[in-house]
């Protein structure tokens, strides 16, 4: 069997969002802030692998930041694992972070920073450190879903990603002559995709339905993950599909 691997767009109109090849409509960028009412702030964080037991957040001794690093673990036939590290924080010398609750499901952490501001006509204002960062996704863009920030030809890798692949596909074939291939979908719950297959393309939906109030709207993702060099279908329920933390892997196999 021969493959063809990836997505087919227009390279002249390029991507709906830059961060995932597959997001067809919803809030574009790794990340999303909103300042709330009550001397709180809300971040959305797209850590895609990442498990609860992963993920580690803790309050900085000098209440300017908080420390956020997730370890997705390999799967048996990824490249390797995923380990991300971000540092949100404040950049004002009037307040201080007094705590945090966070909230990690579906590949996708919803964290909110809770300060105190010792001279309240002041405002708060949050800085997003990286542990390496690459590309122009730096805050505050991406709080506008139409920010064409995030939109063009050209895919962006993962800027919290420190270690393994920070691109939201991966494909490879096996020995078995099967074709391996990672999907990020982050906050994607693990029974909300299909997969389909017509005239040789694999093609895969998913969506990420909003589960908090402070979340801009829901998010759907759409594409093909592979194509077959001629058009033969193969049943879908033949391919072998593992959705969890908003990754979806499949195992399609040889004609």
């Amino acid at each position: 069997m021969s493959w063809v691997y990836g997505v087919d767009h227009d390279g002249a109109e390029g991507y709906y969002a830059t961060n995932n090849e597959f997001l067809v409509s919803g809030s574009k960028g790794f990340t999303e802030m909103k300042m709330l009412e009550n001397e709180e702030s809300f971040l959305r964080i797209d850590l895609p692998g990442v498990p609860k037991e992963g993920l580690t957040v803790s309050l900085d001794p000098s209440k300017r930041f908080v420390l956020v690093t997730g370890e997705a673990p390999k799967f048996q036939h990824d490249s390797s694992d995923r380990k991300y590290g971000i540092f949100p924080g404040i950049t004002c010398d009037c307040c201080e972070l007094s705590g945090f609750t966070t909230d990690l499901r579906d590949g996708v952490l919803r964290l909110i920073l809770s300060k105190i501001n010792h001279m309240p006509q002041r405002t708060l204002l949050l800085l997003l450190l990286y542990l390496r960062s690459k590309g122009p996704h730096k805050f505050p863009h991406g709080s506008d879903p139409n920010d064409p920030v995030y939109t063009g030809p050209v895919l962006e890798s993962h800027p919290c990603v420190f270690q393994g692949s920070g691109l939201a596909y991966e494909s490879k074939q096996l020995q078995n002559g099967s074709l391996y291939v990672r999907v990020d979908m982050p906050g994607h719950p693990k029974e909300r995709f299909t997969v389909s297959v017509a005239y040789g393309r694999v093609s895969v939906t998913g969506e990420a339905p909003v589960v908090s109030h402070h979340d801009q709207g829901a998010r759907f993702y759409s594409g093909d993950v592979a194509m077959l060099s001629t058009p033969v279908d193969i049943p879908s329920h033949r391919i072998q599909t593992i959705a969890k933390d908003g990754v979806l892997r499949l195992i399609i196999p040889s004609v």
